[in-house]
Protein backbone atom coordinates (compact mmCIF):
# COMPACT_ATOMS: atom_id res chain seq x y z
CA UNK A 1 0.00 0.00 0.00
CA UNK A 2 1.32 3.31 -1.11
CA UNK A 3 0.96 5.77 1.50
CA UNK A 4 1.35 10.08 0.80
CA UNK A 5 3.89 10.06 3.58
CA UNK A 6 6.79 8.24 4.39
CA UNK A 7 6.15 5.93 7.37
CA UNK A 8 8.68 3.33 6.17
CA UNK A 9 9.36 0.69 8.47
CA UNK A 10 7.28 2.31 10.47
CA UNK A 11 4.55 0.03 9.46
CA UNK A 12 4.17 -3.69 10.51
CA UNK A 13 2.63 -6.38 8.66
CA UNK A 14 0.51 -9.07 9.46
CA UNK A 15 1.18 -7.83 13.32
CA UNK A 16 -0.85 -10.29 15.80
CA UNK A 17 -2.80 -7.92 17.93
CA UNK A 18 -2.67 -10.10 21.16
CA UNK A 19 -0.35 -8.32 22.57
CA UNK A 20 -2.36 -5.20 22.48
CA UNK A 21 -5.01 -5.78 23.70
CA UNK A 22 -5.85 -5.96 27.82
CA UNK A 23 -7.30 -9.99 27.53
CA UNK A 24 -4.38 -11.15 24.77
CA UNK A 25 -6.78 -11.80 22.31
CA UNK A 26 -6.91 -11.03 18.70
CA UNK A 27 -6.00 -12.18 15.33
CA UNK A 28 -2.92 -9.88 13.01
CA UNK A 29 -3.92 -6.60 11.37
CA UNK A 30 -3.14 -6.38 7.83
CA UNK A 31 -0.59 -2.74 8.63
CA UNK A 32 0.23 -1.74 12.32
CA UNK A 33 1.32 1.64 12.82
CA UNK A 34 2.73 2.59 16.50
CA UNK A 35 2.61 6.40 16.71
CA UNK A 36 4.36 8.03 19.08
CA UNK A 37 5.55 11.01 17.58
CA UNK A 38 3.79 13.50 17.87
CA UNK A 39 -0.55 14.38 17.23
CA UNK A 40 0.57 16.03 13.51
CA UNK A 41 2.39 12.88 12.69
CA UNK A 42 -0.39 10.66 14.16
CA UNK A 43 -2.98 12.84 11.80
CA UNK A 44 -0.53 12.65 8.90
CA UNK A 45 -0.83 9.13 8.95
CA UNK A 46 -4.22 8.87 9.73
CA UNK A 47 -5.63 11.00 6.83
CA UNK A 48 -3.26 9.56 4.08
CA UNK A 49 -4.87 6.27 4.85
CA UNK A 50 -7.93 7.57 4.37
CA UNK A 51 -6.89 9.24 1.10
CA UNK A 52 -5.76 6.06 -0.25
CA UNK A 53 -9.08 4.06 0.91
CA UNK A 54 -7.42 2.29 3.53
CA UNK A 55 -9.90 1.41 6.18
CA UNK A 56 -8.35 2.49 10.12
CA UNK A 57 -8.85 1.35 13.71
CA UNK A 58 -7.57 2.97 16.24
CA UNK A 59 -5.99 1.06 19.68
CA UNK A 60 -5.14 2.55 23.17
CA UNK A 61 -4.57 0.55 26.24
CA UNK A 62 -6.76 -2.28 24.37
CA UNK A 63 -9.30 -2.11 27.11
CA UNK A 64 -12.51 -2.26 26.12
CA UNK A 65 -11.81 -3.90 22.35
CA UNK A 66 -12.45 -7.24 21.87
CA UNK A 67 -10.44 -8.36 18.00
CA UNK A 68 -11.55 -10.89 16.24
CA UNK A 69 -8.88 -14.29 15.53
CA UNK A 70 -9.09 -13.32 11.73
CA UNK A 71 -7.84 -9.99 12.87
CA UNK A 72 -8.52 -6.57 11.34
CA UNK A 73 -8.50 -5.80 7.61
CA UNK A 74 -6.46 -2.17 6.70
CA UNK A 75 -4.38 -0.17 8.97
CA UNK A 76 -4.66 -0.53 13.03
CA UNK A 77 -3.03 2.72 14.56
CA UNK A 78 -1.60 2.09 18.11
CA UNK A 79 -2.03 5.73 19.62
CA UNK A 80 0.90 6.52 21.90
CA UNK A 81 1.04 10.22 21.72
CA UNK A 82 0.93 11.12 24.93
CA UNK A 83 1.83 15.01 25.62
CA UNK A 84 0.57 16.86 28.98
CA UNK A 85 0.69 20.14 29.65
CA UNK A 86 -0.66 21.91 33.12
CA UNK A 87 -1.74 25.63 32.83
CA UNK A 88 -2.51 27.63 35.87
CA UNK A 89 -5.88 28.15 35.90
CA UNK A 90 -6.43 24.33 36.44
CA UNK A 91 -7.09 23.30 32.73
CA UNK A 92 -5.32 20.32 31.14
CA UNK A 93 -4.30 19.78 27.92
CA UNK A 94 -4.00 15.67 26.89
CA UNK A 95 -2.65 13.76 23.82
CA UNK A 96 -5.21 11.34 23.07
CA UNK A 97 -2.58 8.41 23.72
CA UNK A 98 -2.13 9.57 27.40
CA UNK A 99 -3.06 6.98 30.23
CA UNK A 100 -5.67 7.41 32.32
CA UNK A 101 -3.78 6.81 35.23
CA UNK A 102 -1.26 8.78 34.29
CA UNK A 103 -3.05 11.78 34.05
CA UNK A 104 -5.18 11.54 37.12
CA UNK A 105 -1.26 11.19 38.83
CA UNK A 106 -0.29 14.70 37.47
CA UNK A 107 -3.48 16.24 38.55
CA UNK A 108 -2.51 14.78 42.32
CA UNK A 109 0.79 16.23 41.65
CA UNK A 110 -0.79 19.59 40.73
CA UNK A 111 -3.53 19.74 43.45
CA UNK A 112 -6.32 18.94 41.06
CA UNK A 113 -9.41 17.65 41.61
CA UNK A 114 -12.06 15.27 39.70
CA UNK A 115 -9.88 13.25 37.89
CA UNK A 116 -9.45 11.01 40.91
CA UNK A 117 -12.00 8.07 39.84
CA UNK A 118 -9.32 7.50 36.97
CA UNK A 119 -6.65 6.69 38.88
CA UNK A 120 -6.84 3.21 38.16
CA UNK A 121 -8.77 2.87 35.64
CA UNK A 122 -7.59 1.18 32.42
CA UNK A 123 -7.07 2.87 28.92
CA UNK A 124 -6.50 6.11 26.84
CA UNK A 125 -7.73 9.20 26.73
CA UNK A 126 -8.52 9.26 23.17
CA UNK A 127 -10.92 5.60 23.91
CA UNK A 128 -12.18 7.59 27.34
CA UNK A 129 -13.41 10.68 25.39
CA UNK A 130 -15.53 8.30 22.45
CA UNK A 131 -17.02 6.23 25.30
CA UNK A 132 -17.21 8.55 27.99
CA UNK A 133 -15.77 6.19 30.32
CA UNK A 134 -16.06 6.77 33.81
CA UNK A 135 -15.88 4.83 37.52
CA UNK A 136 -16.83 6.17 40.96
CA UNK A 137 -19.71 8.12 40.22
CA UNK A 138 -17.78 10.22 37.79
CA UNK A 139 -16.99 10.45 34.30
CA UNK A 140 -15.13 12.26 31.30
CA UNK A 141 -17.76 14.23 30.66
CA UNK A 142 -17.99 16.06 34.47
CA UNK A 143 -14.24 17.57 33.23
CA UNK A 144 -13.87 17.85 29.49
CA UNK A 145 -14.19 20.96 27.75
CA UNK A 146 -13.12 20.90 24.32
CA UNK A 147 -11.47 18.31 22.27
CA UNK A 148 -9.47 18.48 19.07
CA UNK A 149 -11.19 16.07 16.35
CA UNK A 150 -9.58 15.44 12.90
CA UNK A 151 -12.40 14.36 10.20
CA UNK A 152 -12.39 12.33 7.13
CA UNK A 153 -12.77 15.10 4.15
CA UNK A 154 -11.58 18.22 6.20
CA UNK A 155 -8.65 20.45 5.43
CA UNK A 156 -7.81 20.23 8.82
CA UNK A 157 -9.02 19.36 12.54
CA UNK A 158 -11.22 21.46 14.40
CA UNK A 159 -12.33 21.92 18.12
CA UNK A 160 -15.07 20.56 19.37
CA UNK A 161 -16.92 21.87 22.13
CA UNK A 162 -17.86 19.13 25.12
CA UNK A 163 -21.34 19.83 24.74
CA UNK A 164 -21.89 18.89 21.62
CA UNK A 165 -20.44 15.37 21.79
CA UNK A 166 -23.90 14.34 22.81
CA UNK A 167 -22.40 12.21 26.05
CA UNK A 168 -24.63 9.91 27.82
CA UNK A 169 -23.80 7.07 30.19
CA UNK A 170 -20.58 5.19 28.50
CA UNK A 171 -21.48 6.51 25.03
CA UNK A 172 -21.50 9.58 22.91
CA UNK A 173 -22.00 10.89 18.97
CA UNK A 174 -18.34 10.42 18.19
CA UNK A 175 -19.46 6.74 19.30
CA UNK A 176 -22.36 6.51 17.23
CA UNK A 177 -21.17 7.65 14.06
CA UNK A 178 -20.91 4.49 11.46
CA UNK A 179 -17.99 5.86 9.14
CA UNK A 180 -15.53 5.91 11.88
CA UNK A 181 -13.55 8.30 10.14
CA UNK A 182 -12.06 10.46 12.56
CA UNK A 183 -9.61 10.76 15.12
CA UNK A 184 -9.42 12.64 18.45
CA UNK A 185 -5.98 14.09 18.88
CA UNK A 186 -6.38 15.75 22.10
CA UNK A 187 -8.63 17.37 24.57
CA UNK A 188 -8.67 19.85 27.36
CA UNK A 189 -9.96 19.82 30.63
CA UNK A 190 -10.89 21.88 33.64
CA UNK A 191 -10.35 20.81 37.26
CA UNK A 192 -10.57 22.80 40.50
CA UNK A 193 -7.81 22.96 42.98
CA UNK A 194 -7.78 20.75 45.75
CA UNK A 195 -6.79 20.12 49.06
CA UNK A 196 -3.61 17.48 48.07
CA UNK A 197 -4.23 14.99 51.42
CA UNK A 198 -7.93 14.70 50.15
CA UNK A 199 -7.50 14.24 46.76
CA UNK A 200 -4.75 11.60 47.69
CA UNK A 201 -7.51 9.70 49.92
CA UNK A 202 -9.68 9.18 47.22
CA UNK A 203 -7.58 8.09 45.02
CA UNK A 204 -6.42 5.25 47.46
CA UNK A 205 -10.11 4.69 48.04
CA UNK A 206 -10.52 4.17 44.76
CA UNK A 207 -7.59 1.58 44.14
CA UNK A 208 -8.50 -0.04 46.99
CA UNK A 209 -12.34 -0.35 46.22
CA UNK A 210 -11.13 -1.98 42.37
CA UNK A 211 -8.84 -4.40 44.24
CA UNK A 212 -11.01 -5.83 46.43
CA UNK A 213 -14.16 -6.06 43.46
CA UNK A 214 -12.37 -6.61 40.60
CA UNK A 215 -10.35 -9.52 39.34
CA UNK A 216 -6.99 -9.36 38.34
CA UNK A 217 -5.97 -11.22 35.23
CA UNK A 218 -6.30 -10.39 31.38
CA UNK A 219 -9.51 -8.93 30.87
CA UNK A 220 -11.16 -6.09 29.39
CA UNK A 221 -12.69 -4.75 31.93
CA UNK A 222 -16.56 -4.50 32.43
CA UNK A 223 -18.19 -6.56 29.23
CA UNK A 224 -22.00 -4.70 29.59
CA UNK A 225 -23.46 -2.22 30.55
CA UNK A 226 -25.32 -1.41 33.37
CA UNK A 227 -28.93 -1.45 32.96
CA UNK A 228 -31.29 1.69 34.23
CA UNK A 229 -31.43 0.84 38.27
CA UNK A 230 -29.60 -2.14 37.89
CA UNK A 231 -26.02 -3.41 37.58
CA UNK A 232 -24.63 -6.31 34.80
CA UNK A 233 -22.59 -7.91 37.80
CA UNK A 234 -25.82 -8.66 39.66
CA UNK A 235 -28.30 -9.68 36.68
CA UNK A 236 -25.15 -12.11 35.51
CA UNK A 237 -24.66 -13.56 38.98
CA UNK A 238 -28.63 -13.96 39.69
CA UNK A 239 -28.65 -16.19 36.57
CA UNK A 240 -25.92 -18.71 37.88
CA UNK A 241 -23.16 -17.48 36.03
CA UNK A 242 -20.55 -16.51 38.09
CA UNK A 243 -17.72 -18.63 36.87
CA UNK A 244 -18.78 -20.23 33.68
CA UNK A 245 -16.45 -21.02 31.50
CA UNK A 246 -16.19 -21.47 27.45
CA UNK A 247 -12.68 -22.61 26.21
CA UNK A 248 -9.88 -20.89 27.83
CA UNK A 249 -12.98 -17.47 28.40
CA UNK A 250 -14.76 -17.46 32.32
CA UNK A 251 -16.86 -14.96 33.93
CA UNK A 252 -14.88 -14.15 36.88
CA UNK A 253 -15.66 -15.79 40.29
CA UNK A 254 -15.07 -11.98 41.96
CA UNK A 255 -17.15 -9.88 39.47
CA UNK A 256 -19.31 -11.30 37.44
CA UNK A 257 -19.35 -8.49 34.93
CA UNK A 258 -15.87 -9.08 34.02
CA UNK A 259 -14.96 -11.79 31.53
CA UNK A 260 -11.25 -13.50 32.04
CA UNK A 261 -8.58 -15.13 29.69
CA UNK A 262 -7.93 -18.36 31.80
CA UNK A 263 -4.52 -18.99 29.53
CA UNK A 264 -5.39 -20.20 25.85
CA UNK A 265 -8.88 -18.15 24.98
CA UNK A 266 -9.58 -17.21 21.40
CA UNK A 267 -11.43 -14.43 21.21
CA UNK A 268 -14.36 -16.98 19.54
CA UNK A 269 -14.44 -18.24 22.97
CA UNK A 270 -14.73 -15.02 24.59
CA UNK A 271 -17.40 -14.27 21.93
CA UNK A 272 -19.17 -17.30 22.49
CA UNK A 273 -19.10 -16.56 26.49
CA UNK A 274 -20.72 -12.95 25.71
CA UNK A 275 -23.39 -14.30 23.91
CA UNK A 276 -24.34 -16.87 26.26
CA UNK A 277 -24.32 -14.65 29.23
CA UNK A 278 -26.16 -12.41 27.42
CA UNK A 279 -28.84 -14.63 26.20
CA UNK A 280 -28.97 -16.68 29.31
CA UNK A 281 -29.48 -13.16 31.77
CA UNK A 282 -32.26 -12.36 28.86
CA UNK A 283 -34.11 -15.36 29.43
CA UNK A 284 -34.05 -15.32 32.96
CA UNK A 285 -34.21 -11.79 34.18
CA UNK A 286 -35.85 -10.29 30.72
CA UNK A 287 -33.19 -7.75 30.50
CA UNK A 288 -31.26 -7.50 27.75
CA UNK A 289 -27.59 -6.64 28.52
CA UNK A 290 -26.03 -4.11 25.86
CA UNK A 291 -22.53 -4.76 25.28
CA UNK A 292 -20.01 -1.97 26.81
CA UNK A 293 -16.56 -3.20 24.84
CA UNK A 294 -16.68 -3.06 21.06
CA UNK A 295 -15.94 -5.89 18.67
CA UNK A 296 -13.10 -5.18 16.05
CA UNK A 297 -12.45 -6.90 12.80
CA UNK A 298 -14.20 -10.04 10.97
CA UNK A 299 -16.84 -11.14 12.84
CA UNK A 300 -19.33 -13.35 11.14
Amino acid sequence: MTYHIPIGDGVLHNEPLAKYTAARLGGPADMLYIARESTDMLAAVVSAAWADGVPVRLLGGGANVLISDKGVRGLVVVNAVSGLKVYDDGTVYAESGLSLTTLARRCLRNNLTGFEWAVSVPGTIGGAVVNNAGAHGSNVQASLREITLLEHGQPAPRTVPAAELGYDYRTSALKHREDRRFLVLSALFAFERGDHEAIQARMDANIAHRKHTQPPGASLGSIFKNPPGDYAGRLIELAGLKGHTIGGAQVSPVHANFFINTGGASARDYYALIMHVRDTVQQATGVTLELEVELMGEWN
